[in-house]
């Protein structure tokens, strides 16, 4: 079918925990199947927890084609997403997390950019971020079209990343070639693993273009998700912790050798 895109949509869920979860996954799920171009395929993974197995089981994803992965250690994001792009047979990917939201052009410019830039690796979405009231706080990505920024307008280098470290990897779409290659994402580097991952793509020289379309929503910091837990939760790391594991990202993303793409929870 013309519509259907050669892509995987990566969907990693830790359990049904998370407050107003039907709500948050009906609306995700609602983002990909209101898109003009559809993914070949919905990847699920999710922990083991039969509620949420059955739930899963028994959701009508409608005009989409699913497949369902438990996740058989700890549920942890970096390698739930290694796991499902693993399982993907698409040459491109993009990850959405359960209670964020594709923008219904988001797909379509997608496409527009593959087929007019083909020499590009990864396509950044601009995306609007929201607290856990869907109030609006602001923009991430964006930044690749700021005066100065980089070398090339709108395109992510390495020099940038090393000056200004926030970019978001949820909603980019990205080759799988890349990950075979170059590794997935590597959870023993707390806290800052999409930002390693984003500097050893850029240091292995691939290509990253943010489209200036407005493409994916974020909550920001919500209750339960990892990142708040780094900075509210019973994890809550010190300013000095977080300097720790920016400089950590910075000291190893030129390795490669042990950045092969990880299906099970590393030991840090």
């Amino acid at each position: 079918m013309e519509n259907i895109l050669d892509l995987s949509v990566i969907l990693p869920i830790k359990n049904m925990l998370m407050k107003d979860f039907e709500e948050f996954f009906q609306k995700s799920i609602e983002s990909i199947q209101n898109q003009e171009f559809l993914p070949k395929n919905v990847i699920i993974v999710h922990g083991e927890d039969k509620n949420l197995s059955d739930y899963l089981k028994n959701y009508d994803f409608k005009n989409l084609t699913t497949t369902i992965v438990e996740f058989k250690d700890e549920p942890n994001f970096a390698n739930q997403v290694n796991l499902g792009i693993s399982k993907s047979e698409t040459k491109w990917n993009s990850i959405l997390e359960v209670d964020d939201e594709y923008s219904k052009i988001w797909f379509k410019n997608v496409k527009k950019y593959i087929e007019s830039y083909n020499d590009v690796d990864a396509f950044l979405p601009i995306d609007v971020e929201v607290d856990n009231k869907l109030t609006f706080q602001g923009f991430t990505n964006e930044a690749t079209f700021a005066a100065n920024f980089s070398q090339e307008m709108g395109y992510l280098t390495n020099e940038t990343l090393l000056q200004y470290q926030n970019f978001q990897t949820s909603g980019m779409v990205f080759k799988k070639s890349l990950v075979e290659d170059f590794g997935g994402f590597k959870p023993s580097v707390k806290l800052t693993f999409v930002y390693e991952f984003l500097l050893r793509l850029t240091y292995n020289s691939a290509k990253i273009m943010t489209i200036p379309k407005i493409g994916y929503k974020h909550i920001n910091l919500r209750e339960d998700s990892i990142f708040w837990e780094y900075k509210n939760g019973s994890e809550k790391l010190s300013d000095d912790e977080v300097k720790f594991w920016v400089s950590s990202a910075k000291k190893e993303y030129f390795f490669t050798d042990d950045r092969n793409i990880k299906y099970v929870v590393e030991n840090a």
